[in-house]
This record gives C-alpha cells, structure tokens and sequence, in this order.
C-alpha cells in the first residue's frame, strides 16, 4: 500500500481531510471547515494556505513555490527547528535547520465540538537529522483550522543533559501591496537589523516598508498586528513561548535573485516571525517541555 492509500484508510471517515499527491513523494493535506479551507504539506508539517470563508488569503504561497522532497517551500508556514539562521558552529548543516524539509507522519487528525479541526504531526527523523542533532528529545507539531488559525510546536527534552534550543514558525502572510502595509504591536523593541551590519536599534512607531527588511525583534510581548489599508484588514498574531519576532521582507532585488517568487511577489507578502532566536533562545533542561504558540486572526477593517 502506497503512503497515501494508507492515509486515505487511516482517515477514511475524516469526511473533513482529503490528501493529493502533486509531485512524486509530496502528499499535501486539504482541511475544510465551517470556517476555512488550509493546506498542509506532510513534508515539514508545513501549512501551506489558509484562507476562511469569503476572505483573500492570509497565509501568502508563492505562485513559483515548487514541491519537491527535500526542497523548501516558498511560502506558507515553514517550522524553523532546532536553530534559527545559520548552524552556530557547523556552516554545512541547513540554515533553520532541518525540520521544514524532512518528513512528518499524521498522526492525529479530529473534528472538536465546536467545528474546528485539530492535527497532529511528528517528524520521521532520518540519518542526517540524527547528525546534526545529537539531543535526546521529542517534538510534535499542532495545527488548529477553523475562524482563526493556531499553530503549536512543543518540543521536549528526554535527555539527561540541557540543549539550547532555536526556532520560529517563519510565517508568510498575505499582503496588498508591502509598500502601504505597517506592523503594530513592536514599538519600542530593540532589534537586529541584519541588512545593516547587525546592527541594534530601537523601533520607533510602527514597522513600514521600503526595500528590503530582517530584522529580530527582542523581547517581545507576543501580539502584534499587520495592519493592511488594501486589503482592508489588520491580521491578529498573538504568541505564546515566544522572546522573538522576527520581520523579513527580500525586497525586489533579493526576490529576483532567488527566483521562487513569482513576479513582484515580494509586494504581496511578509513574513512576521513568532520565534526563539539570537538572545532569545531557550535552554531546555532535562525533563522539560517548551510549548511555542501562535495564534492568527483577521479583524476587517
């Protein structure tokens, strides 16, 4: 029996999930509900779309983005696990780690009372994760559907020795044009602009749009908001477990460059970051379980 055969008999009476295989080896999930429709990718637990009923999307997917084993997706809600950015000492290892481009198995996939639906993943952990990872530790992926979308990466450490631990949920969302769209809730925050030499620096009023951004937010409070005059809507990111939020942004010339965007899909879209990284990752002792939350909501203008 084929992986997706022995998906459809798993959850044939989840009249709410259907799966497809568009590429060799790329099953993708569809979820529908009274409220919205997503799409999650089993290759990185990654939700790929989320729109609710009679809204534009929020959830931003490159019209470029290709799906392939072992390719990032551009787009989407990639799982940046178990380091944000680049290895701290092994340059060859995939920047923000591994876990957006290895394998996840479904394991849980349920209707609650109320409407929404709630899956569960877990990464199928190959030899060179295991390298590149040597931690003692489990780590599971919830994603909820319905009139908001909540995503929940919890990793535990099995082990006897504590690891440090970075990550983000490297959300891409929807946007009418970047130019005229602003980020509210960071004020204040010191960052890390790093198109500017890493330089730190306080921000000042909302976070608007002019070429290229990347900036690592410290010390965040965990809401914040993408307030967009086209669309004419604010979407609502409300975090838990999260020191971090991280604003990113290639600008024409880097999406160009990169060749996966589409054309001026840097103008339609941003990536705003519920993350534990630079200062802000964790130190997980033996025993303990860290649970990262993010919570999406739109609010129409």
């Amino acid at each position: 029996m084929t992986p997706i055969d022995e998906l459809k008999r798993r959850f044939a009476s989840a009249d709410f999930l259907s799966f497809n295989e568009s590429a060799p080896g790329f099953i993708a999930i569809q979820v529908k509900t009274d409220f919205s429709t997503a799409t999650i990718a089993l290759q990185g637990a990654h939700v790929m779309t989320w729109q609710p009923n009679g809204q534009k999307p929020v959830i931003w997917l490159s019209t470029k983005a290709k799906f392939a084993p072992g390719k990032s997706i551009r787009g989407g809600v990639p799982l940046c696990w178990p380091w944000f950015g680049p290895h701290a000492t092994e340059a060859t290892f995939p920047g923000h780690g591994f876990a957006r481009t290895i394998p996840w198995s479904l394991l849980d996939a349920r209707k609650l009372p109320d409407g929404r639906v709630r899956l569960e993943f877990k990464p199928e952990m190959n030899d060179a994760a295991n390298a590149q990872w040597p931690h003692a530790a489990t780590v599971r992926y919830n994603v909820t559907v319905g009139q908001e979308l909540v995503v929940a990466l919890v990793t535990r450490n099995t082990g006897t020795t504590p690891f440090q631990l970075g990550q983000a949920l490297h959300t891409y969302f929807t946007v009418g044009d970047i130019r005229q769209a602003s980020i509210a809730g960071l004020a204040g925050c010191t960052f890390i602009d790093k198109v500017d030499g890493s330089k730190r620096k306080k921000q000042k009023g909302a976070v608007t749009f002019n070429g290229e951004m990347d900036r690592v937010y410290l010390g965040t409070t965990g809401c914040c908001g993408i307030i967009d005059p086209v669309l004419k809507r604010t979407i609502l990111i409300t975090s838990t477990g999260s020191r971090s939020t991280v604003v990113w942004n290639p600008g024409a010339e880097k999406a160009t460059k990169m060749g996966d965007f589409g054309r001026q899909g840097e103008n339609r879209m941003v990536c705003v970051e519920t993350a534990n990284a630079a200062d802000d990752v964790i130190t997980l002792a033996p025993g303990e379980t860290h649970r990262m939350t993010a919570q999406y909501r739109v609010i129409k203008a």
